[in-house]
């Protein structure tokens, strides 16, 4: 039997001996002529808890109508979300990066499961998206990465406002800078609505990630969540989709070496997040493609920043959409040289075609041209040395200096470092370390966005203070920070061997980090390491820390 379009499920809907399995499903809804189509999964993180996710109900059943309208059946079901923004500084954040891994589990189950022509991930948080796509890799089904879209900003006395200011206005009111009344301004005014966070944060950073990868549809996807022609853009996504289902356009031909080496260079072009770097890794690796951390340093080198996007900048994701949006920057690229143009996208047209689509708004200042760069170089560095063999990931848009030499302030959770900060313990000079973060030590590898953006919020510490950790940070972190320290501390990394008062120096030039002791002071303070005890020994999370590879590698199970 042939029906066009339709390749994987035809062993579960067709013929006389699949009518008890086409009885539950027209139970459920479906008419006969419904079940004789394409079958189009819709994976939805669609959840009641936090603005990323509220909404993609909504951007759910426009999907759906483009589906229908071009001749597919969609079969919409969930899967689960954490929102980092919401758990960030306590024990819940540990949960958002394993999140990622029971994302794509769990859409792969359900495909597999349940024998899909076709797939399309909707996603709305951070691991969200990077957990879609990892599943479509593995499915290798004509699928696309959706997304939700960005938060307006809010406004405060007339001004855009991001959750970023909330995070940094916790530090401004523990450093008095603030009162209450002001904090409680920011809380209520920051997120008026729908939609991610509003920064070239790890949200914003992995939907552009997508669009330029290809696997999402460009400039569709990037839409904000509240604008008026989201519902038609997801429409038009549906329909994207199921001219790839009859093409049998595959991930496998989208995401290659040179769709995620492009990829690399759109987040060191905007300022995009360091967890970019974890996230890019992981999808390569489960398309079996070579990629090292190393890499990204190299590609980020060589890549001018050009994007006026916060933390790093002033402008916000919906600013970067109404000014031609990925589209524009994609031309930006392969007209300069850093870009490849020829890759193919989920529209079936290659990056360079799409590009050559860009609308660029007349006086937009937000996406600047290479031969006037913000920065001459990207925004991410990867550093080595005695602390990190492995590397570790520091992100410079936002930085301000190139070098830091300072004592060691240890802290062996985020929540020591954090009352430390806010009782006045960090003195300029410093340099914070924050250890048994890492992805099996936390495990999960927490953001630090609590502590970051309190230092952020006091003036006398942001621009003085350096910090490092074997855990993450969130996109919206600025400042001189360097994480996923690799090996981690809970495996007996050198980070686990730093002692308070040690001097630590930040070579960003020479792309170096090292602890100011001696190779024999270093072996003889590990040689008796001993893993502290897991906070959980059981459970989903044991299950992690029992398969999780090192931040080097993506952080992968």
């Amino acid at each position: 039997m042939t029906i066009e379009g339709k390749r994987q499920s035809i062993p579960l809907t067709e013929g006389p001996s699949r009518a008890a399995a086409r009885s539950y499903l027209r139970g459920a809804g479906y008419a006969k002529e419904d079940l004789h189509k394409p079958i189009i999964g819709i994976a939805n993180t669609w959840t009641e808890i936090g603005t990323c996710n509220v909404h993609l109900h909504e951007v759910a059943e426009a999907l759906k109508e483009g589906i229908r309208e071009a001749g597919g059946t969609p079969m919409e079901f969930n899967t689960i979300t954490i929102s980092d923004g919401i758990t960030m500084g306590t024990q819940g954040m540990k949960a958002s990066l394993v999140s990622r891994e029971v994302i794509a589990d769990s859409i792969e189950l359900v495909a597999r499961g349940n024998l899909f022509d076709g797939l399309v991930g909707i996603g709305g948080c951070d691991k969200n998206m990077p957990g879609i796509i990892m599943a479509l890799c593995r499915l290798d089904i004509p699928g696309m990465m959706l997304y939700g879209g960005s938060i307006a900003p809010g406004k405060l006395n007339g001004v855009d406002i991001t959750i970023q200011n909330v995070f940094e206005g916790i530090g401004s009111f523990a450093d008095g800078r603030i009162n209450e009344e002001q904090l409680e301004a920011l809380e209520a005014n920051a997120c008026p609505g729908a939609g991610a966070c509003g920064g070239q944060f790890t949200a914003n950073t992995m939907a552009m990630s997508a669009e330029i990868m290809g696997i999402s549809p460009i400039q569709l996807s990037g839409v904000p969540a509240t604008a008026k022609d989201k519902y038609a853009a997801t429409r038009e996504a549906g329909r994207i989709l199921m001219d790839a289902v009859r093409a049998n356009r595959r991930p496998s031909q989208i995401i290659t070496r040179k769709s995620i080496e492009n990829t690399i260079a759109s987040v060191a072009a905007s300022g995009g997040s360091t967890n970019a770097v974890l996230h890019l890794l992981a999808i390569a690796r489960e398309m079996g493609i070579e990629l090292s951390i190393d890499d990204f340093d190299v590609i980020s080198k060589r890549t001018p920043f050009i994007c006026d996007l916060t933390p790093a900048g002033k402008y916000v994701a919906s600013d970067y959409q109404a000014a031609g949006g990925s589209r524009l920057l994609a031309k930006r690229m392969i007209d300069a040289g850093f870009a490849d143009g020829s890759t193919l996208t989920v529209s079936g047209k290659t990056l360079a075609e799409e590009a050559t689509l860009a609308q660029e708004t007349p006086g937009q200042v937000v996406i600047h041209t290479f031969d006037k760069p913000i920065k001459p170089n990207g925004g991410l560095v990867i550093l080595k040395g005695n602390l990190a063999p492995e590397g570790c990931v520091m992100k410079i848009a936002a930085a301000g200096r190139y070098e830091h030499r300072g004592p060691a302030r240890v802290f062996d959770s985020e929540e020591d470092c954090f009352k430390a900060v806010q009782s006045g313990g960090i003195k300029p000079g410093d340099v914070v370390v924050i250890r048994y973060e890492g992805p099996k030590g936390g495990p999960g590898m927490r953001e630090m966005l609590q502590v970051t953006a309190a230092i952020s919020g006091m003036p006398e510490l942001s621009s003085t203070v350096a910090l490092l950790t074997d855990g993450r940070f969130s996109g919206a972190t600025r400042g001189f920070t360097a994480g996923h320290i690799a090996p981690e501390a809970f495996v007996g990394g050198p980070i686990a061997a730093v002692r308070e008062g040690d001097i630590i120096h930040f070579d960003i030039a020479n792309r170096k980090l090292n602890v100011e002791i001696s190779d024999a002071e270093m072996a003889l303070r590990l040689k008796d390491f001993k893993a502290p005890e897991l906070r959980w020994p059981k459970g989903v999370f044991r299950k992690y820390v029992d398969r999780v590879s090192s931040a080097s590698l993506g952080a992968t199970t």
